[in-house]
């Protein structure tokens, strides 16, 4: 197959160009870049927001993975996050659809959900969340990411162009720097052995304090302010974003898996799918996570057992057979 991917130096973008190439697709990546090589790939420079460029890009191709976004609300202003990631998402479907290509996956987030780096709370409704539960956006990086779905939704009724979009976490990769990904989550397992380790009323007003730091965050609206940026490296970060987006994460590997069986697999239409790890990162028993940080969230949709992962995988399995092969049970133990 020959597949046009957009952004494809990131990790993501990286993992998926190799599985590509490695399983004989025919791999064209586009960035902004002008100075990237990638072995067995070609790239180009190409702005997805430069209509007529990309529109050249597209030809030849018979499907599109689109990964180029602005991937964070703190990396620029709330309208170049939804030029960058909206309008360009738009741009992509439609030249797609010139082209008379009906496949494109497209990488959205679990944050199109709103919680993580929302600037309020809201309910939740049930565990374990899935592609049914409402979302609540109200941050500038979250809400692109709610309309990238609707734009391949959009797309789908208008081209008949069917997809998937991913709702992936934090991706993390096997060879990871000292401040990277890898050492956050051995850091933030220790903090959690250590929380279960206090008894249970000790342990429940330690994660109430958490709690607490992390909507005053929200508040400031921390997450868009780079001077105000709550990193990894600050104290309590396992905690408190462990927390917010469910404990979960996925390897590299186990996305580019994601995006190739969205490309191959026998289906119609626009799916929005959580693609995750089966597992969460803390190491804890899932029910003792949720019954600490979410005690007020009683409703199950189903049994949730052992490490199992809070955010369900389920349609992911269905529809397209993902499955994680690189756990992050398996992963720290190496």
């Amino acid at each position: 197959m020959r597949v046009l991917v957009t952004g494809g130096t990131g990790n993501v973008g990286r993992a998926a160009v190799a599985r590509l190439v490695r399983n004989g697709h025919s791999v064209r990546v586009i960035g902004r870049r002008t100075d990237a090589t990638l072995a067995h790939a070609e790239y180009r420079s190409c702005d997805i927001n430069d209509y007529h460029d990309l529109c050249d890009q597209v030809k030849g191709m018979e499907a599109v993975v689109h990964l180029a976004a602005i991937r964070h609300p703190s990396l620029a202003a709330g309208q170049e996050i939804f030029r960058v990631n909206c309008s360009g998402t738009f741009n992509v479907y439609r030249a797609a659809a010139e082209q008379g290509i009906h496949r494109v996956v497209t990488a959205s987030s679990i944050n199109a959900l709103g919680y993580n780096f929302g600037t309020k709370s809201f309910p939740l409704r049930y565990f374990p969340v899935d592609e049914e539960h409402p979302s609540c956006t109200t941050d500038p990086y979250s809400f692109s990411k709610q309309i990238l779905e609707e734009i391949a939704a959009y797309f789908w009724r208008r081209e008949g162009t069917s997809g998937i979009c991913m709702r992936l976490p934090a991706v993390y990769e096997a060879i990871d720097s000292e401040r990277g990904l890898r050492s956050f989550v051995m850091r933030a397992r220790d903090a959690y052995t250590g929380l279960f380790a206090l008894p249970i009323a000790e342990r429940q007003a330690r994660a109430q304090q958490v709690i607490a730091r992390f909507e005053a965050l929200r508040i400031e609206r921390a997450w868009e302010v780079p001077s105000k940026r709550f990193g990894l490296e600050q104290p309590d970060a396992g905690l408190m974003f462990g927390r917010s987006n469910f404990w979960t994460s996925i390897h590299a590997e186990d996305s580019a898996q994601a995006i190739e069986k969205g490309l191959l697999a026998n289906y119609d239409g626009s799916h929005v799918l959580y693609v995750n790890d089966s597992h969460n990162f803390a190491g804890v028993d899932t029910e003792s996570l949720a019954s600490t940080f979410f005690p007020e969230v009683t409703a199950r949709k189903r049994s949730v057992v052992g490490t199992e992962s809070l955010v369900s995988i389920d349609r992911a399995r269905a529809l397209i057979g993902f499955e994680p092969q690189h756990s992050i049970q398996q992963w720290v133990q190496d």
